[in-house]
């Protein structure tokens, strides 16, 4: 997922002509040097002043043999991208004298300049910062540095000593079935329900939605109650403070980001696959099935899920509620969609993606007290009618550091100190608060974020929470993420626009999965690659257990808990 404001690509050029025009020595830094970065830019950290100045003389002296090395790295857009692209990649050279170019584009383009490298063998970056996402690819791939192989073999030398991996709270999504870490962790960011508790607070508003619907205003369970809150607010309350007020917020544009809102885990929290984490075995939240590692089918004759039932009433859902969001959300985009609940004018969002807390928090908005603190929480979000427990809860993006087979060996070093550099304890810190995307334990459970906690709307308490294990990215059943996902938003786009009924449009991109696996598997020799099921009856795999499943009742009655109950489910 990506998003950056309009005035990022201009810190990003003036932050390259910082690096490339630079007065200071390739030299390394001295011990003073040290410390002033320290005081800079690295406070507060969860390092003492000592063991930061420690850390940083190690990165110091192991880019002795890389000084004056120029290197090119590249990641999708967000804040804290930004902030490597143009405070970390000044400091990384002002430490070791190796210039970094760290480009920000879409994540669609991140992924076009990714299979370039891997196919043509051509070094056109030195590291990407790609989504865990591509894991299924990147294992079955003989493109990808195995990073666990790398620092035990050829990058021993070049390996932080005070890495500690097992610090990281995302480690489980870039391990591969074979047990070896392939990309490491570098930002993440959830899918929550997002919520005005000052709204949800007011005794008018509670009254008013219990006599209508005959149950408590709070943070819905299900999507029942989902649907309750988002027409109660359009339809029934309509304005507040002046303003038009929606119970809904999402985007329908096509484009390739409507296709990360449906694979970001959305069949998943309907309850489309089976039970299992990080992600559902034996039918995964994409709707494919695997028999041990190979993916064997989609669509319901082969075992998949993602034209039956579960995945359905997934789609129809998506689609129906944009009658209950402001008129502009079907043309907009994630970029676009995301700013709008900063206006004031949205109630709730089912799914709304943390990396937007900055932004959301800025002092002056609508939906920010005069004292910094916001109006606005995130709790769990609610589940559909085929969920059930033991499955994922949602989606986590876990942008990650990742190292190719076809750049040189001593560029692969230097950029893998790079890397390291921008997630190394003496730097984790600040950037998770400058970027609100956190990814070591030692962070999370600092004094320095118990103080901030209450600025975050429950970032924080989700992060501390069993939440962040079962809100998880997309895993291993998927064999080519760059091929796969452009079939989500080209053909889910015809149900927004209703060019096509919900069953038609899922059948045809049940069928076009199908197409792209097994000619993924035509293509391969991984003893991993796809190699499809025969197509049966899709009744004898609905009528057995696990996904896909039949049919169930769709519209139970809605379940809410308060703000304080709900938060405690992490847990």
């Amino acid at each position: 997922m990506s998003f950056l404001p309009h005035q990022s690509v201009w810190l990003f050029v003036i932050g390259i002509f910082a690096i490339l025009y630079s007065p200071v020595s390739l030299s390394r830094a001295t011990d003073k040097q040290i410390y002033h970065q320290i005081d800079q830019f690295f406070t507060p950290s969860t390092l003492s002043r000592q063991q930061q100045f420690k850390e940083l003389k190690w990165f110091s002296e192991a880019a002795r043999p890389f000084e004056g090395m120029t290197l090119y790295v590249v990641s999708e857009r967000i804040d804290t991208h930004e902030y490597e692209a143009v405070t970390l990649s000044r400091a990384f050279f002002e430490l070791t004298g190796i210039k970094v170019i760290h480009e920000l584009t879409g994540e669609d383009d991140l992924l076009r300049k990714l299979v370039a490298q891997s196919e043509t063998g051509v070094n056109i970056y030195d590291a990407y910062i790609n989504d865990s996402d591509l894991i299924g690819t990147h294992y079955r791939s003989d493109e990808v540095v195995v990073l666990s192989d790398f620092i035990e073999g050829e990058g021993r030398e070049v390996t932080l000593p005070t890495l500690d991996l097992e610090d990281f709270i995302g480690l489980s999504f870039t391990t591969a079935p074979d047990g070896k870490i392939y990309q490491l962790p570098d930002q993440q960011f959830a899918n929550l329900y997002w919520f005005r508790y000052d709204w949800f607070s007011r005794k008018d508003l509670r009254e008013r939605f219990k006599a209508i619907y005959g149950y408590e205003l709070g943070v819905p369970l299900n999507w029942s109650a989902y649907e309750d809150i988002a027409e109660f607010f359009t339809v029934h309350v309509r304005q507040l403070d002046g303003k038009q007020v929606w119970g809904h917020m999402d985007y329908g544009k096509k484009d390739p980001s409507l296709g990360w809102r449906i694979s970001d885990a959305w069949l998943s929290m309907a309850g489309m696959g089976d039970a299992g984490l990080p992600n559902g075995l034996p039918v995964d939240d994409w709707g494919i099935r695997v028999n041990g590692c190979r993916p064997v089918g989609a669509s319901v004759a082969r075992g998949g899920a993602l034209d039956g039932p579960a995945a359905i009433y997934a789609i129809n859902k998506f689609a129906d509620w944009f009658k209950f969001a402001p008129p502009e959300a079907r043309y907009l985009n994630f970029t676009d969609a995301g700013r709008w609940v900063s206006s004031g004018q949205i109630a709730q969002q089912i799914f709304w993606y943390t990396a937007f807390v900055a932004q959301a928090s800025q002092p002056g908005l609508p939906v920010v007290n005069e004292d910094g603190t916001p109006k606005w929480r995130v709790a769990p979000s609610p589940l559909g009618v085929y969920w059930e427990e033991g499955m994922k809860s949602g989606y986590q993006d876990a942008g990650s550091w990742t190292l190719l087979k076809s750049t040189p060996l001593e560029r692969r070093k230097a950029a893998w100190l790079y890397a390291q550099f921008t997630v190394s304890k003496t730097v984790s810190l600040k950037k998770t608060i400058e970027g609100l995307t956190p990814i070591r334990k030692s962070d999370l459970f600092s004094e320095e974020m118990t103080r901030r906690a209450p600025q975050y709307g429950g970032l924080v308490e989700f992060y501390r929470s069993r939440g962040r294990d079962v809100w998880t990215p997309t895993g291993t059943n998927v064999p080519d993420y760059p091929r796969l996902s452009p079939l989500w938003w080209q053909h889910v786009s015809k149900a927004v626009t209703g060019e096509l009924k919900v069953d038609v449009v899922m059948s045809n991109l049940a069928a076009a999965m199908d197409k792209q696996l097994e000619e993924i598997g035509l293509s391969s020799d991984s003893p991993c690659a796809p190699k499809l099921n025969l197509e049966i009856d899709p009744d004898i795999w609905i009528n057995r257990p696990g996904a896909p499943k039949p049919e169930r009742n769709e519209r139970p009655p809605g379940k809410t808990l308060s703000y304080e109950e709900a938060i405690k489910a992490w847990h």
